[in-house]
């Protein structure tokens, strides 16, 4: 009999929630392929899951008795994923609407590892018509709401339904606009994405902030190698491809893998951003008033500085453009994973303090 809170019942809920699971992101639940492999078969041979392959697309459906399953379990958690035509409970075929779920399986995973909550029942509902008869403290934050979540407030999300996001993460010191690119470059709408920033500031304010809460971005991508045709795309030959315009003053990249995943903790953390500032910049000088570009301090040999671990694009050209303009070498603080995107972007004349993934894992998040 399938019990919750083990392993198989988390792969169920996984593909329950997104409606398909890409069968590459099975790495990221399971510790070995061995038992990657068990754990496959065995929900296979009880008639709980099956492979979809099509348009070279690999992903993993729930069948009729496993949704039952989960249904009688948790019908609050999972009626408003597998009750009705709605998309994760009555698959299209098209590729773009499978990727769609893939890439929010992907975002899911993520938030799962670094314990955001996203799922209905285990958050505030913010995002509900009632909202103003439930008490919503900022203590409760950091949580993620899907895009489908907030279009369900109906008429008042009309200028949005065409938006790209994924959902909003909602952290005490600002909400996060959420968007998976996969491995290509995405669609883009400058003018539907600044319309969301505006939903969000107004339909927020007084719940759960007290004023308008600042609108950032991230964006969560395959592979690192993305984040540098991100930065550097000009919008394809329509015009119709994501390109950093001015939507968003911070957008960060983080990849689809346990290498975004304490930068995810981080961004959703304003604590944890702090202290690490902090940590990284006690042996810098405080930055120069005169020097009219983007920079957090002065290295002690007289470069300016920028803190480029979170990878927020738009800071990352901001600084590289003031550095070509200015004709001056910088240094730059990133993880090790991050630095050959940043070599290729930024080319010889900047300087890079790496830290190091695995040591910053085991010393600094551990230690909280």
């Amino acid at each position: 009999m399938l019990k919750p809170n083990t392993q198989k019942y988390k792969l169920l809920e996984m593909i329950g929630i997104s409606g398909e699971f890409p069968a590459s992101q099975l790495s990221r639940l399971f510790d070995t392929p061995a038992y990657t492999e068990k754990m496959i078969t065995d929900l296979k041979a009880n008639h709980l899951i099956r492979c979809h392959y099509k348009d070279g697309l690999r992903g993993y459906r729930l069948t009729k008795r496993a949704k039952e399953i989960l249904l009688s379990y948790n019908p609050s958690r999972f009626r408003c994923y597998l009750d009705g035509n709605v998309e994760t409970n009555s698959i299209r075929s098209e590729p773009q609407r499978r990727i769609r779920l893939h890439q929010k399986a992907q975002t899911y995973l993520s938030l799962s590892h670094v314990a955001i909550p996203f799922l209905p029942d285990e958050k505030p509902p913010v995002f509900h018509e009632d909202r103003q008869s439930v008490d919503i403290i900022l203590s409760s934050l950091p949580c993620f709401y899907s895009s489908r979540e907030i279009k369900e407030l109906g008429d008042v999300t009309t200028k949005i339904r065409n938006s790209r996001s994924v959902g909003s993460l909602l952290a005490r010191h600002c909400v996060y606009c959420i968007y998976n690119t996969g491995s290509t470059v995405m669609k883009w709408e400058y003018r539907t994405e600044v319309r969301l920033t505006a939903f969000l500031q107004h339909y927020l304010k007084g719940y759960p902030y007290t004023g308008h809460p600042p609108i950032r971005a991230i964006m969560f991508g395959d592979t690192m190698d993305v984040a540098l045709q991100l930065m550097t795309s000009t919008g394809g030959p329509r015009r119709d491809l994501f390109m950093l315009d001015k939507a968003f003053d911070f957008f960060h990249f983080l990849p689809n893998s346990d290498e975004g995943e304490p930068i995810l903790k981080l961004l959703a953390n304003p604590e944890l951003l702090t202290k690490l500032n902090q940590l990284l910049l006690s042996d810098q000088e405080k930055r120069w008033g005169d020097i009219p570009m983007e920079h957090d301090a002065i290295s002690p040999d007289g470069r300016p500085t920028l803190l480029a671990y979170d990878f927020d694009m738009q800071r990352i050209n901001r600084f590289n453009t003031g550095l070509n303009v200015l004709k001056l070498s910088g240094n730059v603080i990133c993880f090790d994973f991050q630095i050959p995107v940043l070599e290729k972007s930024m080319g010889d004349k900047v300087q890079f303090s790496s830290i190091d993934l695995s040591k910053f894992r085991r010393e600094f998040l551990h230690e909280l």
